[in-house]
């Protein structure tokens, strides 16, 4: 669990959900006086989970008044379509994940090494889940001020990990990245969860490079992510670094289901 933080006279707390255990996959809950906001929405049928943890601290699925998903892999959309159903909150992601969140294409992959093509020789990456359309869709360089949902803080595209993935930025030096960088042993999570790696599967890692160099110049301090962590900002900076210095394109290795970008 997060610190309790003031800022700008609100008051609220970073609450990590574990969907999977040990740190495994995470969604998180921002909490504030005003209801929460819910980011990602976790495996398909995860929303018991989280309906259980929000009840820790006497809330309910109605206390939920928004849903960012960060991209579109199953375990972080899978129980997006029932949360919005079951809570009444809107469902914000990006533009260039829209396909993927509609079904109307099939989710691609670009491993980073042996664990992820072991992975996508399993049939969990390709865990269907029920297609929706975002109600809240950014495009392009969009910012989305999260203000109205009581909290100090934007949601911004961070390419990289998929066409359409995004980052929460809170004033108080949190970020909130979902697979933008990831800790742990093979899917994340379980030991080792200080040191920084790459997630499974990475559309581009120049790009991660460039979106986490960003984010720890802007400010962010403490970054919270859907496999492992959390990480401190010189954690994540030597790992943009060494993404930036040592990383070939994914998609350049002829191990992805879709085209070179």
């Amino acid at each position: 669990m997060g610190p309790r933080v003031l800022i700008n006279g609100i008051w609220y707390k970073i609450i990590r959900i574990p969907v999977l255990p040990f740190g495994m996959v995470n969604a998180h809950l921002i909490i504030t006086e005003a209801g929460c906001i819910l980011v990602d929405a976790g495996l398909p049928d995860s929303e018991h989970k989280i309906e259980r943890v929000l009840a820790r601290y006497g809330l309910t699925l109605h206390s939920i008044k928004l849903i960012i998903v960060t991209h579109a892999h199953v375990d972080h959309a899978g129980s997006a379509a029932r949360l919005r159903e079951l809570s009444g909150a809107p469902i914000l992601a990006h533009r260039d994940d829209a396909d993927f969140y509609s079904r109307r294409a099939p989710m691609t992959f670009c491993p980073t090494g042996w664990f992820g093509l072991l992975f996508l020789k399993t049939p969990l990456p390709y865990q269907p889940y029920i297609g929706f359309e975002p109600d809240i869709l950014l495009g392009g360089a969009d910012i989305m001020n999260l203000a109205t949902f009581g909290v100090d803080g934007i949601v911004r595209h961070t390419a990289g990990h998929t066409p359409g993935s995004i980052s929460v930025e809170l004033s108080s030096q949190d970020a909130l990245v979902g697979d933008l960088i990831s800790s742990g042993i093979l899917l994340g999570g379980i030991a080792l969860t200080g040191r920084a790696k790459r997630p499974p599967f990475e559309d581009d890692p120049l790009t991660v490079a460039s979106e986490l160099e960003r984010l720890v110049r802007a400010g962010a301090k403490r970054f919270y992510m859907g496999h492992g962590g959390p990480l401190e900002a010189a954690e994540v900076m030597r790992h943009a670094r060494f993404l930036s210095q040592t990383a070939p394109i994914s998609c350049g290795l002829g191990h992805c289901d879709h085209p070179p970008r």
